[in-house]
This record gives structure tokens, sequence and C-alpha cells, in this order.
């Protein structure tokens, strides 16, 4: 019924917007086609000079119908129904992020083009504190498309990755190499929008680099702190 992110299934909204559309369009028609003056004129305030108490509780129930009737289109109709945050098996919804809280849902960071998907990390990294946040990534970028650091000065070095396929270990050797050799980085760092090899992160977890796969970076683009996502240890949140 709900996708990754928690918004309606498109099917399922498409249809219950038809379901909708056509019952309002059956009563509209069969109310256009009686005679509608002699309705208003007569019958109507017959009804009402016969039974005021009755018309109030009608008109009452009507602007509450019409109320709910509003908050169902901006249901079908909007795009953050719901702010999910959690691990992939997790059902539960969080409470509501702050309005102002920058946030990211996983189908918008696979639409992003590559440079849009860089950009958009780092904006997460300057929403969470991070200082001289900047995005490096091209051609002959070394390695590095994003660098920050964090309030105890700690080098970010970030390599981000939106393959549609897990990111294999030859990708993540060559970060190795010049993560922290040619950049100099505190905490090397890979994001893979559809994770990684099971050989990619056992190199990784050998030579301590750090992997963020689709999991993390749900929560991470949901609204929790990089550093809470990651279970590294800082004064920043």
């Amino acid at each position: 019924m709900f996708d990754e992110d928690g918004s309606l299934d498109p099917l399922l909204k498409f249809l219950l917007t038809t379901v909708l559309v056509l019952a309002v369009a059956k009563t509209l028609w069969e109310w256009l086609t009686e005679d509608v003056s002699r309705w208003i004129t007569v019958d109507l305030w017959g009804l009402i000079t016969d039974h005021p108490w009755w018309t109030g509780f009608i008109v009452v129930g009507a602007l509450v119908t019409l109320v709910l009737l509003g908050k169902l289109l901006s249901f079908l109709f909007g795009d953050d129904a719901y702010t999910y945050v959690g691990d992939d098996d997790s059902d539960t919804f969080a409470a509501p992020v702050a309005p102002d809280l920058l946030t990211y849902k996983m189908k918008q960071l696979s639409s992003m083009s590559p440079s849009g998907f860089e950009q958009a990390c780092a904006d997460l990294l300057a929403r969470d504190g991070f200082r001289r946040t900047l995005r490096v990534g091209g051609a002959g970028d070394l390695g590095v498309d994003v660098t920050a650091r964090d309030d105890e000065d700690r080098l970010l070095i970030v390599q981000c990755k939106q393959y549609q396929n897990p990111v294999g270990s030859g990708h993540v050797q060559q970060f190795n190499g010049t993560a922290r050799l040619h950049h100099g980085a505190d905490l090397p760092i890979m994001i893979g929008l559809n994770g990684f090899t099971r050989p990619a992160t056992d190199f990784a977890q050998h030579h301590r680099l750090i992997l963020m796969g689709r999991p993390e970076l749900k929560r991470w683009a949901h609204g929790q702190h990089l550093y809470d996502v990651l279970g590294i240890q800082s004064t920043m949140r």
C-alpha cells in the first residue's frame, strides 16, 4: 500500500481518486437533472421552516463533511503524506520532523542526476552543522565528491555512489587508496544509494572505511543526524 518512503502507492492513489471523482460526478448529475429551482424555492425552504433544528444539524454536518473531504484530497494529492524514519524492516512511523529541517525521500535521491545526488549529500551535511561543506566531485576528483569538517575539526571525505546496483569492492579499494593518503581524511565515508556487495563491506571493515548503505542513507535523508546514523561519537548533536 505504501512505498519505501511511506507515500501512498501511485496505483492505489489513482483508483481512490477515480472512485471519488465518479461519486461526486454522479451526485452532481442527479442533482442538476432535477427541477433545481422548485427544489430550492419550495421543498428546501419548506423543510427549513418546518424543521429549523434539523436544518442546523444538516448544515453543520455538511461543513464537517467538506472539511474531511478537503483533508482526503490533500492526502491523495499531497507529496508528503508521511515522513518515515527507520530501518527497512520497521513498519512504525516516527514523530514528524521539524518543518524547517531539510529532508529527502529516497525516490527523490534516486531520480537526481549524479551531481545533484552529491549536492544533496552536501546539503544534508550542512543541515547537520558541519562546517566548510563543499561539493567538489567531477572529472579528476580523485575519489572525493564532498568535503566537510565537524566541530572537532575532523575532515570528512565523502564519495557518493548513485549506482543502480550495489557498489563493488573495486570502487571501495580505489577510495581507500586516495581518501586518507591523498586527501588526509579523518573520516572517509562512502555512500551507496543501493548498498554494497559483501566483498566491498569486508574490505571496508578491514581498512576502517565508513560505508553508508541504503538503510543508513534513508535514516539520514529523513532527518537523523549523520553521526547518530553511523554511531560516531561527537558533541555536534
